[in-house]
């Protein structure tokens, strides 16, 4: 019957308030609309014409990798993927041209 549960910081002072729905929302998409999402909205903004990134999602945990020329993009595309709605984490596994080591973020 709870519908609502306050949100508290270390000290006990309240941050906010988490509903039933803010909790539930989460399990309502499906990973394939996560990762059309994903491909539609982040992907093909950040990195057009570039067929050589790989989306995958899996029970919310969403996985960018391929070949980057500009590495800088990653911590956008991080954060504009954990803002749709859905996703539960964001990981990256990005390689930059013409470099021998892996970059990644999470």
């Amino acid at each position: 019957g709870v519908k609502r549960l306050p949100v508290v910081d270390a000290e006990s002072k309240l941050q906010g308030i988490v509903s039933r729905g803010d909790l539930l929302k989460v399990f309502l998409r499906s990973d394939l609309d996560i990762e059309e999402e994903v491909r539609r909205t982040v992907v093909s903004y950040l990195f057009p014409g570039d067929s050589g990134i790989h989306v995958r999602v899996d029970e919310g945990v969403v996985t960018l990798s391929g070949q980057l020329r500009d590495t800088a993009l990653i911590p956008v595309a991080a954060r504009l993927t954990r803002a749709v709605e859905g996703v539960v984490d964001v990981e990256c596994h990005f390689r930059g041209v013409g470099r021998d080591e892996a970059v990644r973020a999470a």
